[in-house]
């Protein structure tokens, strides 16, 4: 399994744009007005690095007791190997760490419910578009 952490240089941050941009912008037609924000300023970000280089990304937004994990997207080469699945695992794992946050959160395409169900995500709340795609939002008790 690839190894995953914790973006802390600005080429890391880079590399995770760049991921983002190849999957959200690219592949899914995401704008890229809307695929970058704000928030990415103040976002813990995971990197996914295997054998053939950078494979996924995730970020984590902490609002009070709960940690908000998104942009989470991996290359399609290693989609189905488990990767997604350790992103979100490490995702949680930062999100325990840090004092007072009980529950993890996250706005899951439709397609991808079935994903994050079999990772402990509970679906709540009608369906919504983001960036011109159908989500859900979903949580998790940590």
């Amino acid at each position: 399994m690839s190894p995953i952490r914790v973006v802390e240089t600005p080429d890391d941050l880079e590399t995770c744009f760049a991921l983002r941009h190849r999957v959200f912008v690219e592949e899914q037609g995401v704008p890229l007005a809307e695929e970058r924000d704000a928030q990415d300023a103040t976002a813990t970000h995971l990197l996914a690095v295997g054998d053939a280089g950078p494979l996924g990304t995730a970020r984590i937004l902490f609002q009070g007791d709960s940690a908000k994990i998104g942009r989470v997207c991996v290359l399609p080469a290693a989609r189905g190997t488990g990767l997604g699945a350790a992103l979100i695992k490490a995702a949680m794992d930062v999100a325990r760490q840090r004092p007072g946050v009980t529950t993890a959160k996250l706005g899951a395409q439709i397609h991808a419910l079935t994903f994050y169900e079999k990772l402990g995500f509970e679906a709540y709340g009608p369906v919504y578009v983001d960036a011109g795609i159908d989500h859900r939002d979903m949580r998790s008790a940590l």
